[in-house]
């Protein structure tokens, strides 16, 4: 807890449970390469020089001395002291409580829930989420941040040992900026080298536009090229500075699985370097919806939350957007409104997605891991972006009933049955559960494949896209199924759709049973054509809504009880439990308003949905029992 401020005193702090977790874990060497701690703070660095430059477009006298933004690094091998230095925009006091004290970012609780008490498989995803300045305390024994915001006259120390605790003093500084000062821990000396420091920077942090200076008495050496990285030609560029620059524009730990570098010149000219992540980050279903991509104009930061920057669809990627015609002091309100904005939006997206396409056609094994980490977020596009629908549903892989591969529409269209006149699909969340679902063993027998679909967004773009090469989609769990159209097969050969059908001549009797018994609690009572091996299954009418969409609305409360459509019952002619009923119904027998409803909650059960009412089961379930054993 915080202690009431006084301002003639230290103010202590605990950190925020959140922090104190992430802080253990990197005290106990979260990588291997602890020199990565200085990449971080110059990435933060970095930002804050680029953020006091856009502020001073718009707000004169931010910019204090001659107006150059700098990085400076300096050693004091007697102290034992590594001090990275800027003249960026800075924080004040709350600043620094919120950023230094708290992760006020979204995807913390996915992070946390992440956490499961493994080191090694809690470092990885730590590194997914990303440590920022908390990882100099993997080099140093105690931290000081002295700060002072551009704008402000009142200078403020942060100090902390990473162990639970920080403490927040009035302080002195000249000029705005941030001086991170780190006492190291025995056994860190590396890094108070001018050689390894020089090293460190020359590998992480040379795409920094801006200057890192190591200071040694009154020289001065500069230690990066000091030019931006998208500013340089492609054949200048390795391999290794991409990925360091993705490191630092997406403050991301991963290695980027594709790079987009680009320049359009024309009426419209811009440069976009662009990553897409190998690993998913944690804020990916968030909300917000955010994107990550930085825009510059003419190597000017603008921004890092332009909304009209990319569609949602595509907030996976990150990196940077630098153009040559929108204005330097463009307000971000005036932003959403330029057409300019749009047309680098249009061009950027198409791009994108031919490059998606191109690794899909030649690369199919690389693209799966792209698909499994990003493909509920491109589908979001077949739902909300119209103008690229054609382009993203090539790019569109599906689980189906047939393996374990993924398939595109264009490969199901091709491998469809004769007769069979619709993309069949099921919707659910797992799709291990879904293809043990009771309403896929007619398709199955007549070996029609079925699309798995698992993602909450299937529910809106299957419906808004309606067919795909004149193939109307068509849910397993809604009546008519018109599986009498389709070849059944056996030992690889199609029976003869003439061969006469096993039929129960009594099932009418049992059907109009179980339609007294039950009563509104369905919508209706049939024979099935769709069951081969369960007695019962559960459909949605023709016209009423799909009943994974209708369970999903009701977990989010966005759906009553009483809006909620009533089920089809069906029922399997074939089964020796339906028999033996139906001989019952014939007969007057009694038993049969218990079996009626056992069997809708047998059916209930078997789609993941709750009882209506798990006492009267029980009872139910419970005599039956005590009958057949009497």
């Amino acid at each position: 807890m915080r202690i009431p401020k006084n301002t003639m005193a230290k103010e202590k702090f605990t950190f925020q449970a959140e922090v104190s977790k992430l802080l253990d874990i990197v005290a106990h060497s979260l990588y291997s390469q602890k020199e990565i701690f200085l990449r971080e703070l110059i990435s933060n660095s970095s930002d804050a020089c680029d953020r006091l430059r856009y502020a001073a477009l718009t707000e004169s006298g931010m910019i204090e001395g001659d107006g150059e933004f700098r990085i400076e690094i300096s050693t004091d091998g007697k102290k034992r002291v590594l001090t990275v230095s800027d003249n960026g925009i800075g924080m004040s006091r709350d600043d620094l409580v919120e950023s230094l004290g708290t992760i006020a970012r979204s995807g913390t609780q996915a992070f946390l829930a992440g956490l499961k008490g493994d080191q090694s498989k809690d470092m990885d995803l730590v590194g997914q989420f990303g440590v920022g300045f908390y990882s100099a305390f993997m080099v140093a024994k105690k931290v000081e941040v002295l700060s002072r915001k551009a704008g402000e006259q009142e200078a403020w120390l942060w100090t902390s040992d990473g162990k639970g605790e920080f403490t927040i003093d009035k302080a002195e500084r000249q000029g705005s900026g941030v001086t991170v000062t780190l006492f190291l821990s025995k056994g860190e000396g590396e890094f108070l080298e001018q050689e390894r420091l020089e090293t460190i920077v020359k590998s992480y942090s040379d795409h920094i536009g801006i200057p890192i200076v190591f200071l040694d008495g009154k020289e001065e050496k500069t230690l990066n090229t000091a030019s931006a990285l998208w500013t340089r030609p492609k054949k200048d560029i390795s391999e290794d500075q991409y990925k360091e620059f993705y490191h630092h524009a997406g403050h991301a730990f991963d290695d980027p699985w594709m790079i987009l570098h680009n320049s359009v010149e024309g009426v419209l000219s811009y440069t976009n370097l662009l990553f897409i992540p190998s690993l998913p980050p944690f804020d990916l279903f968030h909300s917000s919806r955010k994107g990550h991509v930085k825009l510059y104009v003419k190597r000017v930061f603008i921004t890092d939350d332009c909304e009209g920057l990319l569609p949602p669809y595509l907030r996976f990627l990150r990196g940077i957007v630098d153009s040559e015609d929108l204005s330097l002091n463009i307000s971000r309100e005036m932003l959403q409104k330029d057409p300019k904005l749009a047309r680098i939006r249009s061009g950027l997206g198409k791009r994108v997605l031919a490059e998606l396409k191109k690794k899909a056609d030649k690369k199919a094994d690389e693209y799966a891991e792209f698909w499994d980490n990003f493909g509920a977020v491109l589908k979001e596009g077949l739902y909300e972006n119209f103008e690229n629908r054609d382009k993203i549903l090539p790019l569109c892989r599906f689980k189906t009933t047939a393996g374990d591969e993924l398939i595109s529409l264009d490969t199901y269209v091709e491998r469809m049955k004769d007769g069979q006149e619709a993309i069949f699909t099921i919707s659910g969340g797992d799709s291990e559960l879904l293809a043990k679902s009771p309403q896929l063993e007619g398709f199955k027998a007549r070996r029609v494949e079925v699309l798995l679909l698992t993602d909450p967004i299937d529910e809106f773009w299957v419906p808004t896209l309606g067919d795909y090469r004149d193939k109307p989609f068509k849910s397993v769990t809604r009546g008519g199924a018109d599986l009498d159209k389709i070849a059944a097969a056996e030992d690889g050969k199609q029976k003869d759709e003439n061969k006469e059908k096993e039929e129960t001549p009594e099932l009418a009797s049992l059907i109009a049973a179980f339609k007294t018994a039950l009563g509104e609690a369905v919508k209706d009572v049939t024979a099935s054509e769709r069951l081969t091996d369960s007695p019962v299954c559960l459909v949605a009418g023709e016209g009423d809504m799909d009943m994974h969409l209708e369970r999903m609305l009701k977990q989010h409360h966005q759906l009553g009880a009483r809006m909620a459509s009533a089920r089809v019952l069906e029922l399997n002619p074939k089964h020796p439990l339906i028999k033996r009923l139906a001989e019952l119904a014939k007969d007057g027998g009694d038993g049969l308003d218990d079996a009626a409803h056992l069997l809708l909650d047998q059916a209930r059960i078997a789609e993941g949905e709750p009882l209506a009412d798990p006492a009267d089961f029980s009872r139910r379930l419970s005599l039956m029992m005590e009958k057949g054993l009497a």
